[in-house]
């Protein structure tokens, strides 16, 4: 099973060709559209996200993990390796925080260009074939490069900032919510947020956080929309307090 978690957005043409290079390397092999709308060109956001979201799947899914907006420049292409899952992607921080919480990381530099590589959509003539032959137990030897650590890696600790945003308008943070008491207040900017467990717990129009299905502080209003009722936008600094 590959797994692909990009900012390419789900209607543009992007992630229909990743899919497609995919397939013409490993015929039928199950994709999932993991996520398609990561916070654009926010590597440090997205690091968190995927970090939260791939320890729900299987042991050994391949994770094809693109947000990059330094595509084309001298940053390196790297195979990881961590707690058997594997990620394919670019060393700019994307895959540091998966990295640095894992108990066992092997990595390896993508030395291989194919002959046709558009400077701009190394996850289509880049990425994906790597991940495809992984997928079905091809290891490229020769396309890789051992290596020893990442070229960039990014504080792995919670993170306090808003990380994204669904359709909603629930506002995810980078907080793992093991970190929180229930007695604790969330602060967003002049907003103090009481905790709920569940949507349906919270009083009509009262904004509060609550423990996420992927073990995150996420900020909600019941039947309602929190991100434009507080005006919250990616990036956002939250905290909490006793």
């Amino acid at each position: 099973m590959i797994l692909l978690f990009t900012d390419y957005g789900a209607v543009d043409i992007y992630s229909g060709q990743m899919r497609a290079a995919i397939w013409t390397h490993a015929p039928g092999v199950e994709i999932v559209d993991l996520l398609h709308s990561a916070p654009n060109f926010d590597i440090k956001a997205s690091a968190h996200l995927l970090a939260a979201l791939v320890p729900q799947f299987q042991i050994a899914c391949v994770c094809l993990a693109v947000v990059d907006p330094g595509v084309g420049t001298q940053r390196d292409a790297v195979v990881m390796l961590a707690d058997e899952k594997w990620y394919i992607g670019p060393d700019n921080g994307l895959l540091s925080v998966v990295a640095a919480r894992a108990s066992k990381v092997e990595l390896w530099r993508i030395i291989w260009r194919p002959e046709n590589l558009s400077r701009s959509f190394h996850g289509r003539d880049l990425f994906a074939p790597i991940a495809a032959l992984i997928e079905k137990g091809a290891f490229p030897h020769g396309k890789l490069a051992d290596t020893v650590r990442l070229q960039v890696a990014l504080d792995a600790g919670d993170l306090g900032e808003i990380i994204y945003l669904d359709h909603y308008g629930n506002a995810m943070t980078g907080l793992r919510a093991e970190t929180m008491k229930h007695s604790d207040k969330l602060l967003l900017g002049s907003a103090v947020l009481p905790y709920a467990a569940v949507f349906s717990d919270a009083p009509s129009g009262q904004p509060f956080w609550y423990e996420n299905s992927i073990g995150l502080i996420e900020i909600a209003l019941n039947c309602g929309n929190a991100a434009a009722l507080l005006d919250i936008k990616v990036g956002d600094p939250v905290r909490c307090t006793s």
